[in-house]
């Protein structure tokens, strides 16, 4: 028997999804999040699905540890080693900031305070030639201060190490020796770019979580073998790829988005068997919802990531690639609260997975959306998960009170403000990752995922006039299934700017040999056949004079002037396609050297099921009254998701309902189940 196992820890839910590759028969569970330790979580959704962990041939693991840890702050003490005069390089950031007429702004406050920053009188320059060699005894002495001040973890990151990684070495070899129990992190080993303050923040980051990413992983490790579990675990990275539990642990940063990503994956793998191309992903959990768009087929890949970026915060950069996702904090937990001027807002702030919505009667008192949908009627507080945990309506009704006085109003209409408001925030999401970047929505079919999403997609799919809704299998769930989608992933960055014409061809080519042959030892220690790896190269191109850079695919073997020049015409068509014009007559540079490596694992494969004869009234559970935003009351019939056989069609308004999750058709819509039971929904209307 093979079973592949997939969890994924969310802010309100530890997602769970287990297939049985003889049978085809996936189990999905839902589990609270613990964050105390998050671990528990884990093992608490494992215990409900009833598997034998020695079974399992592949896990698959999604965490918030490395986020959560960033985001509260909650990282170890951490130290940085510079070159002499760079000790402020995270201090001064960069001059720009989001929102330039704001006069109350502030600069993000660096994770390493000053008298945590230490420098070195060493020195190489943009060619990696060293200009000055590093004292030993200089570094000796400063890991005495190091090891006074406590700190359980080290960044190094020296000026231009990515053109020559050897002074970080020796340091890194020498404090390692001095200071045993210390966690250390050097800039070249995971990213060997160039621009200082994005490679500085990175690495910072990166020694900030390694500790508590290495405990978690180490522990979670231990009890999953303890229950049973034979086979290497891996760990989902941001990059839309997986590595094993020891890599992980190495480069933790590599983890930040770990849990959306998933869900992104599986919409890509989803598309290719539906034949849609053009995807925009929309995940909404507990406590934040999010969005990619995919095109063509392909998952776009960022190395501009910026952690809690906002318009009005410039956030931290992180130069290690991530899948683009726009993040917001509104999700089924996003507290609503008036502001000091009397207006309505959800979020960011979430009651998380402890104390929860106020329906859930663990305590919490705060209004929330999960609130908000069980009182308009969209939720069953009978059949909320599937009916394996009650919530209470009434508590729902008292916490949305206070709202719907202050603006003297029902408490329904209080709710629908609380859902219209939460909606709204989610639409400005969509818009930034699909209209605000040039694409056009109606070219793109919206996937709906997550605890929440169903939930809300039907109507932000009409605003925004995508052509159609998908939802999937398993939408609560759906990150966790789309890990099991995924192959291992390894990406490769060098800087070296270097004109298109004239060319040090050799220099290129030695380049990608070097990062190939690094690709296939870091698979090799995962024990990853060499035919199962597979390369695919890229180089960003800038024409001359500009800052910024635009990646575009490189062939494979080795390349010559026509191939570069290939390269070159293919960045002339991608910046006229994010910019609305290109130079190709002018001249043009090269600026990073990338290298994204796979190692291909078996994936499940997405079959389609049996037709019923009958249709969907067979169905039909009850009907109950749903609000609905520009129609008022209607009363919806409710149907069980799990009888729809393919070919089933439903017009709106209409409540599909399943185990983890719960679809709201809206008026004026049609849905219909496709082969492979995912629900189609026509948007033909704007509601």
């Amino acid at each position: 028997m093979s079973i592949r196992v997939a969890v994924d820890i969310g802010g309100t839910f530890t997602d769970f999804v287990c297939l049985n590759e003889s049978t085809g028969n996936i189990i999905e569970e839902k589990a609270h999040t613990t964050p105390a330790n998050f671990a528990s979580g884990v093992i608490d959704a494992v215990g409900k699905s009833k598997i034998n962990l020695s079974e399992v041939q592949y896990f698959a693991h999604g965490t918030t540890v490395v986020i959560n840890a960033v985001t509260e702050r909650k990282g170890a003490k951490t130290a940085l080693v510079t070159t002499k005069g760079f000790r402020d390089v995270l201090e001064i950031g960069r001059a720009n900031r989001p929102d330039m007429y704001n006069y109350f702004y502030k600069k993000p406050e660096p994770y390493v305070p000053r008298r945590l920053r230490f420098e070195i009188d060493e020195r190489v320059d943009y060619k990696g030639n060293v200009l000055q060699a590093v004292d030993e005894h200089e570094v000796r002495h400063l890991a005495k201060q190091i090891k006074a001040e406590n700190a359980t973890a080290v960044a190094i990151c020296l000026l231009n190490s990515y053109a020559n990684s050897a002074h970080e070495q020796l340091i890194e070899q020498i404090l390692a020796a001095e200071l045993p129990n210390v966690e250390i992190t050097t800039s070249s080993s995971i990213v060997k770019v160039w621009r200082e303050y994005e490679r500085t923040s990175t690495t910072v980051l990166n020694a900030y979580v390694k500790p508590a990413a290495r405990l978690y992983l180490n522990t979670l490790d231990e009890t999953l073998r303890e229950l049973g579990l034979e086979t290497q675990p891996y760990a989902m990275q941001s990059n839309g790829g997986t590595a094993t539990f020891n890599l992980a642990k190495e480069m933790p940063i590599s983890l930040i988005e770990s849990g959306p990503v998933g869900g992104v994956i599986g919409g890509a793998a989803l598309g290719k068997v539906l034949g849609e191309e053009n995807i925009i992903t929309f995940d909404v959990g507990g406590t934040t919802a999010k969005t990619s768009l995919i095109n063509r087929g392909e998952v776009k890949i960022t190395t501009e990531y910026k952690l809690e970026w906002t318009p009005q915060f410039a956030g931290y950069p992180i130069k290690t690639p991530v899948v683009d996702i726009i993040e917001i904090g509104s999700g089924g937990g996003s507290i609503a609260w008036i502001d000091e001027v009397g207006i309505l807002k959800v979020g960011p702030h979430s009651a998380g997975a402890d104390p929860g919505p106020a329906c859930y009667d663990k305590g919490g008192n705060r209004p929330t959306l999960t609130d908000a949908n069980l009182i308009t009627g969209r939720l069953n507080p009978d059949n909320f998960l599937g009916g394996t945990f009650k919530v209470s309506l009434q508590k729902a009704r008292d916490a949305v009170k206070p709202i719907a006085d202050h603006f003297s109003i029902s408490v329904e209409e209080a709710a629908m403000g609380i859902i219209k408001t939460a909606t709204s925030n989610m639409l400005n999401a969509l818009k930034l990752i699909s209209v605000r970047r040039g694409y056009d929505p109606r070219d793109f079919a919206m996937l709906a995922q997550g605890g929440n999403g169903a939930l809300l997609s039907p109507h932000l799919a009409a605003e925004l006039k995508v052509k159609k809704l998908i939802i999937p299998n398993l939408p609560g769930t759906f990150s966790a299934w789309g890990m099991l989608m995924t192959d291992l992933r390894q990406d490769f960055m060098q800087t070296m700017i270097m004109p298109v014409e004239g060319a040090d061809l050799n220099k290129i080519n030695e380049i990608y040999d070097e990062m190939e042959q690094s690709a296939y030892a870091v698979f090799s220690k995962q024990n990853i056949d060499p035919s199962r790896i597979m390369l695919m190269r890229s180089a960003e191109f800038r024409y001359i004079g500009q800052e910024h850079a635009v990646a575009a695919p490189v062939g494979a073997g080795k390349i010559d002037q026509e191939a570069l020049y290939t390269a070159r015409r293919e960045f002339d068509r991608l910046h006229n396609h994010h910019y609305t014009f290109s130079l190709p007559d002018a001249a043009a540079e090269m600026v990073n050297f990338n290298l994204t490596a796979y190692g291909v694992v078996n994936k499940p494969d997405i079959k389609k099921i049996e037709t019923k004869t009958g249709s969907a009234e067979d169905a039909l559970k009850s009907h109950r009254d749903v609000l609905f935003e520009g129609y008022g009351k209607k009363n919806c019939p409710v149907y069980n998701r799990p009888m729809l056989a393919p070919g089933y069609k439903i017009n709106g308004p209409a409540i599909i309902e399943e185990s983890k999750s719960v679809t709201v058709l809206c008026p004026e819509q049609l849905l219909e189940v496709d082969a492979y039971g995912n629900l189609i929904i026509e948007v033909m209307a704007e509601v």
